[in-house]
């Protein structure tokens, strides 16, 4: 039966592989854009090696992989993807035909993704959205030597069915975002969810089989991938191996993500419908001129937007906005929690990703704070389950903490009125360049906001009145201290607040010497 060549490397880590591949073509592309090589060449050798398990199952019925080949042209349902590339040598791996390519490899290797996806639709505009033989003024984007560099990296590690785990395209997607923004000491302008977050709302989200579940700003899709593997996970402790799987929806705005996570999707065969626009203006997700809700919402979006205007809150004509939140200023994380929101069955959970800030700006202030208005419509229509205050350091392009924001429509009788709030400021081993949460820590954030047990220097539940004493800040960290001592606040909280009293101060005395104007006048 076929193998991957003379060359197979499996110990090697994914990591170093995948740097290994990146490094082949430095100087080709700006780091940001090695990606939008990379990971579609990854993809079609996960699409060969996984067609050739497939040959070689059927071979085993039919004799030969010479007889398989042509019964699946001539029958492509029993392939999950038809691949038109057929070695001379059919006991060769289909991916050699790439492999062995030596001229116009940059045209050729185009045309036979555009072929591939002409064959399956369900992947145009996934894998052949990249020209490999494009030019810019004239030069090769990335020339035929360094392409054929990059396939020669890429034949190094087997991606078949059981070669690899199948999270393959957002690992690869999460680390190169990562080392690109290390490489230049640039921002990516996007945060990307590291995975023990993810896990970490997956396990606390508790999918149950064949529920709804959807990120209207899902990147690579790897928030929704993580609660498929949640239940999967929880499915196999139940000793359950027959049960229905998650249905996964998701919207994303860059056609280059959007792209990936579909990518995602289809490598870990997982049932959904990943759409591409705007989610904050052009909602998809639609039944009825109204959003369609979800049983789960899964969601980081980017951080403090500014993009919106309060333009874009009148005009909204899904109710997502109600006049007793409605506009939460310059910064959108509370207008992302409001769609979450509006997002959300009657019996619905979700979980967001947000910047610290939005948990306390405004706070302690004297006068108005629309974000501090909007925080206080949640709490006071008890919409928020709870927050987690998660450590620094985390987040591929920023040290910046993050929490995670809890949203329950149907919060049980004994938790009416009630807040649970976890710091996990300390929960995190050192890594290099990044931090992270190790599996135990995982476990023991989602059991104990789980079960809402309180663990002295770790979590509290607290009651609605505490938090308006508080002027509604909803951080972990005002609550909950984790040092000895003297009270520690996090530098970026106090940084926040000094902004907003900033703020505040220009409106008052832009006020103030309005009147002193007419005064004078």
């Amino acid at each position: 039966m076929a193998s991957n060549g003379n060359n197979v490397n499996n110990d090697k880590s994914l990591e170093s592989w995948i740097w290994d591949a990146a490094c082949s073509i430095r100087g080709a592309k700006e780091a940001s854009k090695y990606k939008d090589f990379i990971l579609p060449l990854i993809f079609v050798k996960r699409l060969c090696d996984v067609f050739d398990d497939e040959l070689n199952r059927i071979a085993k019925n039919v004799g030969t992989r010479k007889k398989a080949f042509e019964l699946v042209k001539l029958d492509k349902g029993l392939v999950r993807f038809y691949l038109p590339l057929r070695p001379e040598d059919p006991e060769e791996p289909v991916w050699s035909v790439i492999r062995r390519l030596s001229d116009t490899i940059g045209l050729t290797l185009t045309t036979y993704l555009r072929g591939i996806a002409k064959e399956n639709p369900d992947l145009s505009g996934i894998i052949d959205r990249v020209d490999f033989n494009a030019t810019t003024h004239g030069q090769r984007d990335i020339d035929d030597d360094r392409l054929s560099n990059l396939i020669e990296k890429i034949s190094m590690k087997r991606l078949g069915l059981t070669d690899v785990e199948a999270d393959i395209i957002g690992r690869s997607y999460e680390y190169l975002i990562r080392k690109f923004a290390e490489g230049s000491g640039q921002s990516a302008g996007e945060f990307y969810t590291p995975k023990e977050v993810g896990m970490v709302m997956a396990k606390i989200m508790d999918p149950e089989p064949a529920m709804e579940i959807y990120d209207p700003c899902c990147g690579s899709a790897g928030l929704l991938i993580k609660c498929q593997l949640a239940l999967e996970e929880k499915m196999s402790l139940r000793s359950k191996s027959k049960y229905a799987p998650l249905k996964l929806y998701g919207q994303e705005y860059t056609p280059e993500t959007w792209a990936m996570a579909n990518m995602n999707m289809i490598i870990h065969d997982m049932e959904g419908e990943i759409e591409i626009g705007d989610t904050f203006r052009t909602p998809k997700f639609r039944k009825e001129n109204r959003l369609r809700t979800f049983d789960r919402v899964v969601a980081n979006p980017m951080w403090n937007q500014s993009w919106f205007t309060e333009k874009d809150y009148d005009n909204d004509e899904l109710d997502r906005f109600p006049k007793g939140a409605g506009y939460p200023g310059n910064k959108a994380d509370w207008g992302w929690t409001q769609h979450i929101l509006a997002s959300l069955s009657e019996k619905g959970r979700a979980a967001v990703v947000l910047d610290t800030g939005a948990a306390s700006r405004g706070s302690g202030n004297a006068g108005t704070n629309k974000e501090k208005e909007v925080r206080k419509y949640f709490i006071e229509n008890d919409l928020i389950e709870g927050v987690i205050y998660l450590p620094e350091n985390l987040f591929y392009n920023t040290s910046a903490p993050g929490i995670i924001i809890f949203l329950n429509k149907a919060k049980p009788k004994e938790k009416k009125e009630k807040y649970f709030l976890l710091n996990a400021a300390r929960e995190f081993a050192k890594g290099d360049p990044k931090n992270y949460i190790t599996d135990d820590g995982i476990e023991r954030i989602a059991a104990t906001f789980r079960a809402w047990r309180e663990e002295e220097k770790f979590s509290r539940i607290v009651d609605k009145a505490e938090i308006a004493r508080n002027d509604y800040n909803i951080s972990p960290s005002r609550y909950i201290h984790t040092a000895d001592g003297e009270e520690y606040r996090p530098i970026a909280e106090i940084v926040e607040e000094l902004n907003a009293l900033e703020e505040e101060a220009k409106v008052t005395n832009a006020a103030l010497k309005a009147i002193l104007a007419r005064i004078i006048l």
